[in-house]
């Protein structure tokens, strides 16, 4: 059984972006039920389909496959409603993968960090440019941003989300 195990951020400033190359994703969904989603996405030149199950703290059971991009391509078009767009930028920082998550279209103003851990109580150090955790807040799945986007958020939810854990974020 494969098992992500994800810890997101709001990003702070544009530090991570010096010598960053982005790979465009777009990405809908199939199919959602409660916290379980069936994902296709195209990256850069490839296609996958991706299920993760409910999510248990920061871990969920996540299985994704290749797909002929064509195919992924067709599946976006007819059986998915609003799409996700992206850039994501893979950094290096203390021998762990940080994705950057730079949203386009209704999410554009979004920028996010995510790093996949082996365990849920690995200890890293964040880098620098990494802000408030919202592992937790469902707002910030990328499904939810399908169904609700982050420019339709009001502005003082979005103010109060950003600002809510803008505070050191310790030692994990």
């Amino acid at each position: 059984m494969a098992k992500e195990i994800e810890r997101k951020f709001l990003v702070t400033s544009d530090d991570w972006r010096a010598g960053a190359k982005g790979v465009s994703y777009v990405q809908g969904y199939i199919a959602t039920k409660g916290d379980t989603t069936m994902r296709v996405r195209i990256a850069g030149d490839k296609g996958f389909i991706t299920i993760k199950g409910p999510r248990e703290g920061i871990s969920r059971d996540e299985y994704e496959y290749e797909i002929p991009k064509a195919d992924a391509r067709e599946m976006l078009d007819k059986m998915c409603g609003e799409k996700v767009e992206k850039t994501r930028y893979k950094i290096m920082h203390q021998g762990l993968v940080w994705e950057v998550d730079e949203f386009k279209g209704a999410n554009a103003g979004l920028v996010v960090a995510e790093v996949e851990l082996p365990s849920a109580r690995h200890p890293f150090d964040p880098p620098p440019w990494v802000g408030g955790d919202v592992s937790e807040d469902d707002r910030y799945s990328n499904s939810a941003l399908a169904k609700t986007p982050y420019s339709q958020w009001k502005s003082q939810d979005n103010r109060k989300s950003q600002d809510a854990k803008k505070c050191q974020t310790p030692k994990r």
